[in-house]
């Protein structure tokens, strides 16, 4: 069975590194040296990878590399504590890079900083946020980017069966790069019919199980499960519910549904259920 190492952010950008950081810096002449360990004293996140890289320019310094697979409100304030630890512990510049894989939901705003005033003392963090979305699935094949081919279906124009059995092919005719077609069936499972993706690549859930992205689907699956059931019991106490508070339930955890729970079969009046909502 495939390690998360093997098809995680880690093992995807390790395939072509000097590549990958001149397409997120944008800068032809940067390099990759050296994949860092991008664990920081309690917190391990496996969708980060931390690049020394180096350029003529600006000597040795750190991409900061976050493939999220939808960006959420917390992602700011992720990308600036993980720029400062990195900094901390490296002692170089940092470069942090947001890949966002999937769109969020249309009532979320992606940012590409983080800013904060309290009593009169300002933070800011900026970074560079990458929608994958909005990058055209032409390029992967012609610059060559071989860390984005299992990502191929959900880029702009990559959606069409010809696209992604083009990409496929490619994978196919590396060995390195082949045991990343059930990363690409994965994806390709979000515009193509799951029938037609099993007939045409392998589809080997043991390794998908191992990818972080199939586990946060997974997470959110359960967790838009537990929202859908307490809207439900909402609806049924108290007929329609206003949209703004379907739209606050978004992003609660589970654990945060499952108490949300308690309080909605509790209260009398929906009126009382906000209040809590808003505590």
């Amino acid at each position: 069975m495939a390690k998360v190492a093997d098809i995680g952010s880690k093992r995807l950008i390790n395939l072509a590194p000097d590549a990958w950081v001149q397409w997120v810096t944008q800068r032809p002449e940067v390099v990759a040296k050296e994949i860092l360990g991008s664990e920081f004293q309690w917190i391990s996140r496996e969708t980060d990878v931390l690049v020394k890289a180096y350029s003529a320019t600006h000597g040795d310094f750190l991409i900061l590399n976050e493939l999220q697979l939808r960006y959420t409100a917390q992602m700011p304030l992720r990308m600036r504590a993980y720029a400062a630890l990195a900094q901390e512990r490296y002692r170089l510049p940092t470069y942090p890079v947001l890949i966002n894989i999937l769109p969020p939901p249309p009532t979320l705003t992606i940012v590409n900083s983080y800013e904060q005033e309290f009593l009169g003392l300002r933070a800011i963090q900026d970074y560079r946020v990458i929608n994958l979305w909005e990058i055209d699935a032409e390029i992967v094949f012609q610059q060559p980017l071989a860390s984005l081919l299992p990502f191929v279906p959900i880029l702009r124009g990559g959606g069409e069966v010809s696209v992604v059995q083009r990409a496929l092919q490619t994978l196919r005719a590396d060995a390195q790069l082949n045991q990343l077609e059930s990363l690409l069936a994965f994806f390709a499972s979000f515009v193509l019919d799951t029938p037609l993706v099993q007939q045409i690549m392998r589809w080997d859930m043991a390794v998908l199980r191992e990818s972080p992205w199939y586990q946060e689907i997974e997470q959110r699956g359960i967790q838009q499960g537990a929202r859908r059931q307490l809207i439900r019991v909402l609806e049924q106490r108290f007929g329609e519910i206003p949209h703004e508070v379907e739209v606050r339930l978004e992003g609660k955890s589970v654990e945060q549904l499952e108490t949300l729970m308690d309080s909605a079969i509790a209260v009398s009046y929906l009126e009382e259920f906000v209040v809590v909502l808003s505590t």
